[in-house]
């Protein structure tokens, strides 16, 4: 009964975390709550590392036309074979330095982030701010595409990335609100976004790959580790894609209404 019980609670949690990486909310935050409600501690990055990496393969197979045609357009560019496809090189510019904020302050005060900011009031306020933020850009309508961004829009949404280093702000959320701050449309916001969050991703995975390997744990909680993936994978697929409906029809407003609902629930009553 005790192994069932933990079954679940590990699909649980894959799901949750699955579900809320591509929505504005907070993955880490809402992962961090079920685990104090759930009286379910996970110690170290292993599980949180593959449970990113299978939403990981849900935006690479959402967005896999897209990253076919960046990659052919740049390779066109940079051989000199397709120079109108400038545009294209240039969006990969733009993703390499907006990654690298997150970078250098995830290297450099990555510990410390984790070791201060940490607790579930914490997430509370954060999700309040989160939700303040979604607010603010609720009736913005951007007018920017791929082949309009530049310098400034690139650094501006890599140092959303880096702030939402800390837990219980939505990196999503947090990147998604800079880009439409600073005059993009919806899909382009979107899609910056989700591009950036590929990279950050991939080295997580490689940083942490060889603590998930040497998890003591792993030998006997590989079950529910699988199960956790297969349903972070899944629950990922699905959630970005009513997500995107969700950025067409301009509901942003919605999830700012729930980052307020929990944040406020979660410090008067947890």
């Amino acid at each position: 009964m005790e192994e069932l019980l933990l079954l679940l609670k590990y699909v649980f949690l894959g799901t949750l975390q699955g579900f809320t990486e591509p929505i504005p909310i907070s993955s880490s935050g809402h992962v961090v709550l079920a685990q104090d409600l759930l009286g379910l501690e996970i110690r170290g990055l292993s599980f949180e590392t593959l449970v990113n990496f299978a939403s990981l393969l849900a935006v690479l197979l959402i967005y896999r036309q897209d990253l076919v045609q960046l990659t052919t357009g740049s390779l066109g560019y940079l051989t000199g074979r397709q120079p109108e496809r400038k545009s294209d090189f240039m969006f990969v510019v733009y993703l390499i330095i907006a990654t690298i904020p997150a970078v250098i302050i995830g290297l450099w005060f990555g510990d410390l982030i984790a070791d201060q900011l940490k607790g579930v009031k914490v997430i509370g306020i954060t999700l309040l701010i989160t939700g303040v933020a979604l607010w603010a850009i609720r009736n913005l309508k951007g007018r920017k595409l791929d082949q309009n961004l530049n310098v400034v829009d690139a650094i501006i949404v890599g140092l959303a990335q880096a702030i939402a280093l800390v837990p219980g702000i939505s990196r999503s959320g947090a990147t998604i609100v800079a880009a439409m701050g600073r005059g993009m449309k919806q899909e382009t916001a979107l899609k910056f976004s989700f591009f950036l969050y590929i990279p950050i991703s991939l080295g997580s995975m490689v940083l942490q790959g060889s603590e998930l390997i040497s998890d003591p744990k792993l030998g006997e909680l590989w079950l529910p580790y699988l199960l956790a993936f297969i349903c972070s994978l899944i629950a990922s697929y699905y959630s970005l894609r009513w997500f995107m409906g969700m950025m067409q029809r301009g509901n942003l407003k919605a999830f700012a209404y729930y980052c307020f609902a929990v944040g406020i629930a979660v410090l008067l009553f947890m």
